[in-house]
């Protein structure tokens, strides 16, 4: 009987991370902000723009990614739009390393642009109460059912089902500006306590203004490559160890449990895959669109228990010197969050790995640079979920 022995898959790094203007750009596109991501990441690589066969880019243009593509002059061979909120690039990025390691493609890169804030700044856009009023959620539209009442009732369940309090949850937003007090990067820098986070305007309830992310411009970039072009890089490669994805709902209604996310399936194949488990983790990087998306987050990666996630927060373990340093530039709640986040938190990730983080830096308890990150992106109202954890070794 013949038998076939199948290819070892290549392995795949990332090995080119870098940011675009952010915060507040009030002269750039959309476009320009992809660009200056692209041309960075691609100066961090020290690889020539030649070498990229494939693209990875949603949130711009009617036909995402080819017209940034064309933008940025790239031929590829190998595209991903896939388009899940704030997931997206955790999702993608597990679809690029597949194709790598299968051969498909050889130099991928994951590229994000947005002008949010400048865009409502100048009135070229307006704030939404929805995603649309087509498909399943025409049966919500109707109740004003806004993306963050959606977070807000989420939270509710949580607090009533764990007895998980306000001051918990406000005190993500401090740690994460706490974090944030170390980025040159970040939009917002000076400190918040609990009772600051407590006084502010109700913007949903329970979420008062701190509770909720920013809304900032900018962009970023991420380029991953086969293991033979490591090389021929100028930094340090962090591998990609192993990934997983997952959607559970759209509507409110077939959402079976209002404490438990889809990262409770994405993360667990993401730690299966790598073959590590939360506890071997230096460095987390979360979606933190609402302060509960933290903490349910932790809890569905297995950081702790269902319900404990409250506790867990309050004693301080976010911060970089923590337990567990979590969204260690600042967040989306103090840092940048200019629409679909994911893919500022594999930028972070891999800088933290590198040992690039300047005074944010995170160091393990014997003074040495992290290991293991992961980062878990959230889409929609805890629709979609895209884990990857990442490894120097």
């Amino acid at each position: 009987m013949h038998t076939s022995v199948r290819p070892t898959p290549r392995k795949v790094a990332v090995v080119g991370v870098a940011l675009s203007d952010c915060g507040r750009v009030d002269e750039a596109t959309p476009y320009a902000l992809h660009a200056q991501a692209a041309r960075r990441t691609l100066a961090d690589s020290g690889l020539g723009r030649d070498v990229i066969d494939g693209i990875a880019s949603a949130g711009l243009g009617t036909l995402a990614p080819v017209e940034v593509a064309e933008y940025l002059g790239l031929r590829p061979r190998w595209v991903d739009s896939t388009s899940v909120g704030g997931a997206t690039w955790e999702v993608m990025a597990a679809h690029a390393a597949d194709a790598i390691a299968a051969g498909r493609a050889n130099a991928v890169l994951l590229v994000y642009g947005s002008t949010a804030r400048a865009d409502i700044r100048a009135k070229r856009r307006t704030s939404n109460l929805s995603f649309g009023a087509r498909g399943p959620l025409q049966f919500e539209v109707p109740y004003g059912h806004s993306l963050i009442a959606k977070y807000a009732m989420a939270a509710r369940r949580h607090m009533h089902e764990y007895g998980t309090t306000l001051e918990q949850l406000a005190s993500v937003a401090v740690q994460a500006r706490a974090n944030a007090a170390t980025n040159p990067d970040a939009m917002f820098r000076d400190p918040i306590t609990v009772d600051d986070v407590l006084g502010g305007p109700m913007i949903a309830d329970p979420f008062t203004k701190l509770h909720c992310c920013i809304r900032s411009d900018g962009g970023c970039a991420v380029l991953l490559v086969g293991e033979e072009y490591v090389a021929d890089c100028a930094s340090e490669p962090v591998w990609v160890l192993g990934a997983g994805e997952h959607v559970s709902h759209t509507t409110m209604s077939e959402w079976d449990d209002f404490t438990v996310s889809p990262a409770a399936v994405s993360g667990r194949l993401a730690f299966e895959r790598a073959e590590v488990t939360p506890g071997d983790i230096d460095v987390a990087e979360i979606y933190d669109a609402f302060t509960y998306m933290t903490l349910v987050t932790l809890e569905d990666l297995g950081f702790c228990a269902k319900g404990e996630g409250g506790s867990f927060v309050e004693k301080g373990r976010l911060l970089r010197d923590g337990e567990l340093p979590t969204n260690t530039d600042g967040g989306g709640l103090s840092a940048q969050h200019p629409g679909m986040r994911g893919l500022f938190l594999l930028v972070e990730a891999v800088r933290q790995l590198r040992g690039q983080a300047g005074d944010g830096q995170v160091r393990r308890p014997d003074g040495s640079l992290p290991e293991l990150a992961v980062a878990s992106g959230t889409g929609g109202w805890f629709c979609s979920s895209g884990t990857v954890v990442l490894g120097r070794r």
